[in-house]
């Protein structure tokens, strides 16, 4: 399970099959309990996860101290503040744990060391990093040009486990709107 585990995640080409028993050990299976901060805003992230089982999310404080989730990261994703880590500054955002998380992590030095030696990985990085980036975009264009309702039905859809698992006061500020709003979209569609 493990090997194809991390097949899924670190799925290229130009990585051989022998690779992912290297990039296998280079990670740490971890445990978080509901609630966790994996990292705090101010601080400079020194690894990334990929999800096994659980929930987490990423959030931040508006300019009026109101609590915004800008992320939220399932099984088989990555979660990742990727200017923290790679620019070795520190994060503007918190990341949480929101249910109890299984997560494999791998350290930045042994990232790096991992990208000189699997032929492949460096391609693979730059492939995610454009979706990622591809992602983020179609995000910002959905809140501007669709509405509340459709990002929720979307987020259903797309993620459904957010709506088992996340409160809802994290979800209607994902969506960009208020708990009421976000209540009174789930009666309408109940309703329907």
């Amino acid at each position: 399970m493990e090997i194809d585990f991390f097949q899924t995640i670190y799925n290229h080409p130009l990585i051989k099959q022998d690779d992912y028993e290297e990039i296998r050990k280079a990670h740490t299976r971890i445990q978080f309990p509901g609630g966790t901060l994996l990292l705090e805003s101010g601080k400079t992230a020194k690894e990334f996860y990929i999800i096994e089982k659980g929930l987490s999310r990423s959030f931040l404080y508006d300019y009026n101290g109101n609590e915004i989730t800008t992320e939220y990261y399932c099984p088989k994703e990555i979660l990742i503040e990727s200017f923290s880590l790679f620019h070795r500054m520190p994060s503007m955002e918190n990341f949480q744990a929101i249910s109890d998380v299984t997560a494999w992590r791998i350290e930045y030095d042994i990232f790096q060391k991992l990208l000189g030696e699997v032929e492949g990985l460096r391609e693979w990085g730059r492939t995610w990093a454009t979706s990622q980036l591809f992602l983020l975009k179609q995000r910002s264009i959905s809140t501007l040009t669709t509405s509340a309702t459709d990002r929720y039905l979307n987020l259903i859809k797309e993620r459904p486990q957010i709506i088992i698992q996340s409160p809802l006061k994290y979800i209607a500020s994902y969506l960009g709107i208020t708990d009421t709003s976000l209540s009174r979209i789930r009666r309408e569609i109940s309703c329907e």
